[in-house]
């Protein structure tokens, strides 16, 4: 692969590759509507190692994966015991690799097999309807697709193409929505909301705070919805789905649908999140492990490309978003601050983090680094 790579040579002007692809307006899609049977080199990833699995840093083979944890919701709220049970299940998986997935949950399936249709009746309209939304003013539009946020700040691009949506705190115009997921991108939005405020309560516990502490300092009343979609791809060991990365929310709830291909560095090892029909994935973000002084861990995750597809996955990133009105502080919970455990993060606003967090792009280095003291 890194011979391919090298094979280009100083002939091959990246930037203006990464702009005409850009400039075409029509994503990954456009590449495999077209035809494609080879990778553009902007697409090549020389060392991510995708097809290690279950692989550690040092090249061993473990025969018992880890396996990410299956939080089960149903009765909690009338029984104290099986609460507190679930409470610790999720302090436990935090402090772990900040991933596992929630059952019971009380989002109609219904509206689940809606959301990943919806997504995909977006990205398989006739190219021309796509283009009206492309854009990369994530600033000032409440609707953005594309392909790759951070396209031209990462070493390669990934194979996926992405329609994004900010639903709160300010609901978006329906004007401004595409018909084709529009009303279910609202409709699945508020169900998401109910759920991140439960989430956000046993996360509280979890941190040994009052249930009501997190949302009660505005961890869940930002939301973004992002809408990915992976085409098959023709050469799939040589590129990625997504980078590896950390999300810059407090919480992410994925809902994926039963294609597969995600993946968790957890215990020195990438481990695959297996789909689970009805369940949807919960991860900490690197503004959760900041405010919780590093209790809580913001995991490296990434998605491998495949040669089946498309793969669709739908994601809610609770945060505020990019506005200037934004000036809320966020630090290390003083609560969990004492002479023993001092905060090792400064503090900071969400815009400062996500102006970070965008500038530096999916290069495999947590955003949250960049505040430590």
């Amino acid at each position: 692969m890194a011979t391919q790579i090298e094979s280009l040579g100083s002939e091959f002007d990246r930037k203006s590759a990464l702009k005409a692809f850009d400039d075409s307006k029509s994503g990954v899609k456009g590449l495999v509507e077209a035809g494609v049977t080879k990778i553009p080199p902007i697409f090549l990833h020389p060392l991510h190692n995708a097809t290690a699995s279950v692989k550690s840093t040092t090249g061993e083979t473990s025969p018992e994966p880890p396996v990410i944890p299956t939080v089960d919701l149903q009765g909690i709220d009338g029984d104290p015991d099986l609460r507190h049970q679930v409470i610790g299940q999720v302090r436990d998986a935090c402090r772990r690799c900040g991933f596992f997935q929630v059952i019971n949950h009380r989002i109609p399936s219904l509206l689940l097999d809606k959301i990943i249709q919806g997504v995909k009746d977006f990205h398989e309209q006739e190219t021309e309807v796509r283009k009206g939304f492309y854009t990369r003013d994530f600033a000032n539009k409440t609707v953005t697709y594309n392909c790759n946020f951070d396209f031209y700040q990462s070493p390669a691009a990934n194979w996926r193409d992405t329609i994004s949506c900010v639903t709160a705190p300010r609901p978006p115009n329906p004007q401004e929505l595409p018909p084709a997921c529009g009303e279910i991108m609202v409709d699945y939005s508020n169900q998401v909301m109910g759920l991140a405020r439960k989430l956000f309560e046993l996360v509280s516990a979890a941190l040994g705070l009052d249930p009501n502490y997190l949302n009660n300092i505005g961890c869940s009343e930002g939301l973004m919805l992002l809408g990915h979609y992976y085409p098959a791809c023709p050469e799939p060991d040589l590129t990625m789905g997504t980078s590896s990365h950390t999300d810059s929310s407090f919480l992410t709830v994925l809902l994926q649908d039963q294609i597969g291909g995600l993946q968790v560095f957890c215990d020195d090892k990438w481990v695959d999140v297996k789909p689970t029909t009805n369940a949807l994935v919960i991860n900490i973000g690197d503004m959760l492990q900041l405010i919780s002084n590093d209790e809580f861990k913001s995991s490296q995750h990434r998605v491998l490309a495949k040669s089946i597809g498309p793969r669709v996955s739908v994601a809610c990133f609770f945060r505020q978003q990019l506005h200037p009105e934004n000036s809320r502080v966020y630090g290390p919970i003083k609560e969990l601050i004492s002479d023993g455990n001092p905060p090792v993060f400064r503090e900071t606003t969400v815009k400062e983090f996500v102006d970070h967090y965008y500038a530096k792009g999916l290069n495999g280095i947590s955003a949250v680094e960049q505040f430590r003291v």
